[in-house]
C-alpha cells in the first residue's frame, strides 16, 4: 500500500482541535505546550475522544476500565432472532426492555425447507406483538439500511446480531455480536468489556471522480487487517476530509470497518449528517459530535482521499486488495498468487483457477452484483445508472443484478428514472435481500468469477459447495467500477477510466411504505398473543454444568492462518435451519472437515451416557483405556465428577460473521472447548463463553496433540472458579504428557456462565 494513500502511525497521537496531528513522542508534551496554555495528561486526553464520551454515557459499572454497557436499541434479522428470542424465553423473558427491531432480509426467498422460512417470519411477527418489538416484513429493507433510516441517533449505541452493525457515520456507536449478547440486553444484563483502545482515522483530501466508498474501505482494510492495527479497537473518523463526503459515502466506508476486525466505529458529525436526519424526518435524533480540544488516540491512520484509486479485493478476503490499475498491469502474477492462496483454504477438494479468465490480455468476469448494506445505497445505484446510461451489458455470459437496500430507496430510484436506466441496459433490479452477501442468491456457475459491491468474499460466500465439487469466487469492488465493467460487457474496468457526467440527484425519503407495512408495537407488549411455532422451530437441548474433570477428544485440527465463521458453520441454504439447533448442527464444519460431525457425535454418546447414569465406556469403548490411564494418576475421577466431550484446534478461528451458531453448533454436538493460538474476533470468543465452551489458548508452535488424541483437564471447574489464568492439561496417549492451556481474561459473570454450562443455565432460576 502506498504510504501517500494510507499512512499508519507506529504509536499513538494527539489531535489538537480535531485538525492537527501531533505524534506521541518524548517531545509531544513540549510541542503541545508551545500551542496551548494548559497541556492535559495523556490519560486526560484519552477522555476527549468521541468514543470515550459515548461509552461513558452508556457504562453502568462506575469504572471506565471495566465497562458494563447498556445499549439504547437492538436489531436482528431472520437467521438470528429466532434463536435469540428462544434463548431469552428459556431465561424468563417477559417484555423487550428497549426497542428491538426484527428484520427479514436473509431467509426471504423461501427456497429451502418448504415453509420453514415463513414460519420463522410469523414467529418474529408474533413475538414483536407479544413482547413489544418492531417487525419489518421480507423485502422491505436489509437490516442495516432500516437501522440507518429509522433507528440511528447521535450519541446512541445499538447492538445487532449481525457483524456489520455499523452506524458510526450517523453518530451512532454500533456493535455486531452473537445472539447471547442481545439476550443479556433483553434480560437487563450488560455487555462487559475492558475499555477498548481508540484509533483515529484522519481523512484528508477529496475522492476523485469515479472513486466510491468501497474503494476507500478496501484501501483501509488492506492497510490494517494483517497487522491487527485496529483489532478489537474503536475506529474514530475525523479530519477535514470528512466534510468532503456525502452521508451515503461515509456510510459505505463505515459499514466495511467490520472487515478490519475493529470493535466499532464512530465519526464526527456535521451539517451533512443533520441533513440526513432531516430527510428521514428525524432531525431531533441528530447530535453534533467532535473530539475535544486535545484528544489522544492509541493509533492513527491517515487516509489521503485524493490518492485513492478504484480498488478490487481478490478472492478470498477483503484485505487481498489491489488497485484495479495494478491488477490490470500485473494480471498473470496477481492471479497466480491468488490461485496459490486459494490452495490454503480449498486444499485439493476442487480445482480453482483464475488465469483462464484472461481473454485477449484482459480480465473477464462472469457476474456483477450491487447489493446489501454496503452496495445497495441510493448514491451507489444512481452512479451505476449514470455510468450505464444508454449502454448494454451484452447478451453473453456477463450478468448484472442490483438490489436496492430498502423499498424507500427502490421507490426513489423508480421516481428519478435510475431504475429504468439500469433495466434498459439488461441489468435486473431485485428487492432488498442480503443473499449475495452470505451465499443465498445469484450463485455463479462453477469456476465463475463475480465482482460485487457487498461485504465479504470468503470461500463459498457466493453459495458454491465444495463438498459437491463446486467452486466459484468473488472479488469486491465499488458499484461505480462494477458498472464500468458492465458497460464494457464484463471486461474489468475502473470507473475512473470512463468520462461520466454524474447527476447526483437529491434523495427524498418516503416513510409511507414503512407506515403501511412495518409492524411497530411502540414498545407496548401484548402478553395474550400466541407465538407462531413452525415444525422446524425447536428449543435448545439441555446442557450440563462444567464438571470438575474434563476429558476431551480432539475431533478436528485446522491449520489455516484464519478460520472464518463461514467455515465453522456455513451460510447460504443452511441458514433456513437456524431455528433448529440440532438440525443446523449437522452442517458444522461441513466445508472444512466433513468428518467432524460424525466424530463429535461419537464422543457425545459418552457424555449422554453419563447424564443418564449409564456407563460411558459402553457408549464409547475406546474411552476405557483412556480412563484407566487417567485413573492411574487421578484415582478420584469418577462418573459423577467427570465430563466427556470434544474440542477442535484452529490457529485463529472466528473471523467474519457474528453468528453464534459457529459456537452453539459445536456445543449441541458435545463440544466443551476450543483451542486456538488466538481468536480472530472478540465476538466469536464471547459466543464460545456464552454457550459454556472453554476458550482455551495455546502457545504458537508444534502442538502437543494431534487430531484424534484424548486430552485430560483436571480440576477445571476449580480453575475457572478461582480465576486461574492457565491450567494444566495432559495428552492421554502412551501415558500422560503434560502441557499448558491458558484461559485468557474473563469477567466474573463469564466464568459463572461457563461453570453453569451456558447462558440459558446461568439465567434459569
Amino acid at each position: 500500500m502506498e504510504v501517500r494513500m494510507i499512512q499508519l502511525y507506529n504509536g499513538g497521537a494527539y489531535v489538537l482541535n480535531g485538525s492537527e496531528i501531533i505524534p506521541d513522542s518524548p517531545d509531544a508534551q513540549k510541542v503541545l505546550a508551545g500551542k496551548m496554555a494548559q497541556v492535559p495528561s495523556k490519560e486526560e486526553a484519552r477522555k476527549q475522544t468521541i468514543a470515550y464520551g459515548i461509552l461513558k454515557q452508556h457504562n453502568t459499572s462506575g469504572s471506565m476500565e471495566k465497562l458494563q454497557i447498556r445499549f439504547d436499541k437492538l436489531t436482528s434479522h431472520d437467521i438470528t432472532y429466532v434463536g435469540i428470542i428462544q434463548t431469552a424465553r428459556a431465561s424468563g423473558l417477559e417484555k423487550f426492555p428497549m426497542p428491538y427491531v426484527l428484520t427479514n432480509c436473509h431467509n426471504s426467498l423461501c427456497a429451502v425447507g418448504g415453509t420453514i422460512n415463513e414460519d420463522d417470519h410469523m414467529f418474529g411477527l408474533t413475538c414483536a406483538k407479544k413482547y413489544g418489538g418492531v417487525y419489518v416484513p421480507p423485502h422491505q429493507a436489509v437490516i442495516h439500511q432500516y437501522a440507518r433510516e429509522m433507528l440511528s441517533g447521535g450519541g446512541q449505541m445499538i447492538l445487532g446480531s449481525d457483524s456489520h452493525t455499523r452506524y458510526g457515520a450517523l453518530g451512532t456507536m454500533a456493535m455486531g455480536e452473537g445472539g447471547p449478547e442481545l439476550v443479556k440486553q433483553l434480560l437487563n444484563q450488560t455487555y462487559d468489556i475492558p475499555m477498548p483502545g481508540v484509533v483515529g482515522v484522519y481523512l484528508t483530501g477529496e475522492p476523485m471522480k469515479g472513486v466510491g466508498p468501497q474503494d476507500v474501505a478496501l484501501a483501509i482494510i488492506k492497510a490494517v487487517f494483517a497487522n491487527g492495527y485496529v483489532n478489537n479497537k474503536v475506529m474514530e473518523f475525523i479530519g477535514d476530509g470528512v466534510s468532503k463526503l456525502s452521508a451515503d459515502f461515509r456510510i459505505g466506508i463505515d459499514v466495511m470497518t467490520t472487515e478490519t476486525t475493529c470493535l466499532s466505529s464512530i465519526w464526527k458529525t456535521d451539517e451533512t449528517i443533520r441533513e440526513f436526519y432531516e430527510i428521514h424526518g428525524r432531525e431531533k435524533d441528530y447530535k453534533e459530535l467532535n473530539p475535544g480540544g486535545v484528544a489522544y488516540y492509541d493509533g492513527m491512520i491517515v487516509v489521503n482521499l485524493s490518492e485513492i484509486k478504484p480498488m478490487i479485493a481478490m478472492p478470498f478476503h477483503p484485505s487481498n486488495a489491489y488497485t484495479i490499475d495494478e491488477l490490470n498491469a500485473n494480471l498473470d502474477d496477481i492471479l497466480a498468487d491468488c490461485e496459490k492462496r486459494a490452495k490454503v483454504s480449498l486444499g485439493d477438494q476442487v480445482s480453482f483457477s483464475l488465469r483462464d479468465k484472461v481473454h485477449n490480455g484482459r480480465l473477464y468476469v462472469d457476474q456483477g452484483i450491487i447489493a446489501g448494506c454496503a452496495g445497495g445505497g441510493f448514491e451507489n445505484i444512481c452512479a451505476a445508472a449514470d455510468i450505464l446510461d444508454g449502454k448494454s451489458i451484452g447478451a453473453d455470459e456477463f450478468t448484472l443484478s442490483v438490489y436496492p437496500a430498502s423499498m424507500p430507496i427502490y421507490m426513489e430510484l423508480v421516481k428519478n428514472g435510475s431504475a429504468a436506466m439500469l433495466m434498459q441496459t439488461g441489468a435486473v433490479l431485485k428487492t432488498a435481500f442480503c443473499g449475495p452477501c452470505f451465499g443465498a442468491g445469484d450463485t455463479p456457475c462453477n469456476n465463475g468469477f463475480s465482482i460485487r459491491h457487498s461485504t465479504r468474499n470468503f470461500p463459498n460466500r457466493e453459495g458454491s459447495k465444495l463438498q459437491n465439487g463446486q467452486i466459484a469466487s468473488v472479488a469486491l469492488m465499488d458499484a461505480r467500477s462494477i458498472a464500468a465493467t458492465a458497460a464494457n460487457k464484463g471486461y474489468l474496468t475502473a470507473a475512473t477510466d470512463l468520462d461520466v457526467e454524474y447527476r447526483n440527484p437529491k434523495y427524498v425519503f418516503d416513510k409511507q411504505i414503512y407506515e403501511n407495512r412495518v409492524f411497530d408495537s411502540k414498545g407496548e407488549a401484548d402478553p395474550d398473543v400466541q407465538i407462531h411455532f413452525g415444525p422446524n422451530i425447536k428449543d435448545w437441548p439441555a446442557m450440563s454444568e462444567l464438571p470438575e474433570y474434563l476429558i476431551l477428544k480432539v475431533v478436528s485440527e485446522i491449520h489455516d492462518p484464519v478460520t472464518t465463521t463461514d467455515e465453522l458453520i456455513p451460510s447460504g441454504e443452511t441458514s433456513s435451519y437456524r431455528s433448529n439447533p440440532l438440525g443446523l448442527a449437522e452442517f458444522t464444519l461441513s466445508r472444512k472437515d466433513p468428518e467432524y460431525v460424525g466424530r463429535a457425535k461419537k464422543v457425545q454418546a459418552a457424555q449422554k451416557a453419563l447424564e443418564a447414569g449409564q456407563s460411558p465406556e459402553e457408549a464409547l469403548p475406546e474411552l476405557k483405556d483412556v480412563l484407566d490411564t487417567i485413573r492411574a494418576s487421578y484415582p478420584e475421577v469418577t462418573d459423577r465428577n467427570m465430563g466427556v466431550g470434544s474440542t477442535i484446534f484452529a490457529v485463529k478461528p472466528g473471523d467474519g460473521s457474528a453468528r453464534e451458531q459457529a459456537a452453539s453448533c459445536q456445543k449441541v454436538l458435545g463440544g466443551w472447548a476450543n483451542i486456538a493460538n488466538s481468536y480472530a474476533t472478540k465476538r466469536y470468543r464471547s459466543n464460545l463463553i456464552n454457550w459454556g465452551m472453554l476458550p482455551f489458548l495455546i502457545e504458537e508452535g508444534d502442538l502437543p496433540f494431534v487430531n484424534g488424541d484424548y486430552l485430560f483437564v483436571p480440576n477445571i471447574a476449580e480453575a475457572v472458579k478461582n480465576k486461574a489464568s492457565e491450567v494444566k492439561a495432559y495428552v492421554v496417549k502412551d501415558g500422560m504428557k503434560e502441557f499448558t492451556l491458558k484461559l485468557g481474561e474473563m469477567t466474573d459473570d463469564e466464568r459463572e456462565i461457563i461453570l453453569k454450562g451456558c447462558l440459558i443455565n446461568y439465567n434459569r432460576v
